[in-house]
């Protein structure tokens, strides 16, 4: 099993810029998200002032930097040569959602096309798609129009029109815990409370199928109602015994049913659940850790079947697709290796009693670290990008600090790593935030920059510097 120790190196984690400060209306900030080329980041927040944040990274000729006595800088610049860039709100959404607004993901549509498209759920049941529509008029500026000043005017973005409702998807009996996109944009999962999960095929620009750019029109798609729009539901998932806190896309490997992907799902009944595609119709194809479930993961020797003792509440997949990274409120995490059905055959053949088919593959836990927040819960976990060269890991829990963690070279005579990996703590930010960490998120272009939020409604920037 994996295990985990303290690092010698001088790796860090260091607090880059505040993006919105803590909230004095005690609303926490839920959920983070980047666009695909890292250019928009968009934060959600939860009652009693439920609404969405967008900032714009920005490139300013400025070369100041203003910080604060703490060395923390106060706003969005980050000084870099030359220039230094800024992220700078653009939008504040209010409208649509009634209730906490709980999850946000940026699709993955081509950077060229300039048009973010982002979606919201929310504790009102519904999921809302926003189209991006510039306005410069609408942009924030300095106050004063100074380049130096850390003071922004909110108040001008309050009712902003950058950002329009393009589709209102409902069908979720309550409330939305998390959304999902796949790789391409095609694909659009919601999980909530009512224990479903629900798959929409979406039409997006730059994707097959879509238009070169979507109509500002408001549309709704609802249940199986046939609305020719831009959003189909293609299914609805039922299996889980409790709320479903977590989804993410990954690869099939062509080792489950008949399509690309898989969608991997986390509860609070304490398992996750694999979902494949074929003949166009969504299952099952495996459970992982609950011990009375199946099919299931394999289990082992040290865990005797039940990986997590309590709620999952965060997934996490490595870039290639072949580890996944769970985290409980037991406070411990877990990594799941993929085997393909060839292997299986070979290393686990008492596994081919309890997969679905002959020809899956299998996931097993090949690791465990049982105390990686202190015993508290694990409430995000996030993957660094292959472009970034390091593989780090990075969690954000209940403890209210964010860890990243280093996977370890395992000597030769002891096997190889991948089946038993042993990680390392290799940086931690003590108390980041004022309350639970909900949310940690890597730069998708960038791998030494990170953003966190949490329960204290703060959104934080931060740098990662390797030893």
């Amino acid at each position: 099993m994996a295990t985990i120790e303290a690092t010698a190196q001088s790796s860090s984690l260091e607090p880059l810029a505040i993006l919105s400060p803590k909230t004095l209306t005690g609303s926490p900030a839920w959920s983070a998200t980047f666009s695909i080329d890292g250019k928009y980041l968009a934060v959600c927040f939860g009652n009693p002032d439920s609404h969405i944040k967008v900032w714009e990274h920005q490139i300013s000729s400025s070369r100041s930097m203003s910080s604060t006595g703490k060395g923390v800088p106060e706003m969005h610049k980050i000084q870099s040569n030359q220039q230094s860039r800024e992220w700078k709100l653009i939008a504040t959404i209010r409208d649509e959602h009634t209730r906490t607004i709980r999850s946000v993901a940026f699709a993955p549509t081509p950077s060229t096309l300039s048009v973010p498209i982002l979606a919201s759920a929310s504790f009102d049941g519904k999921v809302l798609i926003w189209e991006y529509y510039p306005d410069n008029e609408n942009k924030i500026t300095a106050v004063g129009g100074s380049s130096n000043t850390n003071s922004y005017d909110e108040t001008a973005l309050e009712n902003n029109d950058a950002f329009e409702p393009i589709a209102q998807l409902e069908g979720h009996e309550n409330e939305i815990k998390c959304l999902a996109w796949n790789t391409t944009g095609s694909l659009l999962a919601s999980c909530g409370r009512d224990k479903t999960i629900w798959i929409w095929e979406c039409f997006l620009p730059g994707t097959i199928g879509g238009n070169e750019s979507m109509t500002a029109e408001y549309s709704r798609a609802e249940g199986d109602a046939d609305q020719g729009g831009e959003f189909e539901c293609l299914a609805v998932l039922q299996g889980h015994d409790g709320d479903v806190k977590s989804i993410v896309f990954g690869p099939s490997h062509s080792q489950w049913g008949e399509g690309e992907e898989v969608l991997f799902s986390a509860s609070y009944d304490n398992s996750i659940k694999v979902w494949a595609e074929e003949s166009g119709d969504w299952y099952c194809a495996a459970t992982l850790g609950a011990s009375d479930s199946l099919p299931q993961s394999m289990p082992t020797v040290e865990t005797g079947g039940a990986v997590h003792a309590s709620t999952i509440w965060s997934l996490g997949l490595s870039p290639g697709g072949v580890r996944l990274f769970s985290g409980s409120d037991d406070g411990s995490m877990a990594i799941w290796k993929m085997y393909t059905a060839a292997e299986r055959k070979i290393l686990f053949p008492r596994a081919s009693d309890i997969v679905a088919c002959s020809t899956d593959g299998l996931w097993k836990c090949v690791g465990k670290l049982p105390d990686a927040h202190s015993s508290y819960a694990i409430f995000s976990i996030a993957c660094a990008p292959s472009r970034a060269g390091h593989g780090r890991i990075v969690s954000g829990g209940g403890d209210n600090c964010i860890n990243i963690y280093r996977e370890e070279a395992t000597p030769a005579d002891v096997g190889s790593s991948s089946d038993a990996p042993k990680f390392a703590l290799e940086a931690v930010a003590d108390d980041a935030h004022d309350g639970d960490v909900n949310c940690v998120k890597w730069h998708p272009m960038d791998g030494t920059c990170l953003v966190s939020c949490g329960d204290d409604g703060a959104v934080k920037m931060w740098k990662y510097r390797r030893g």
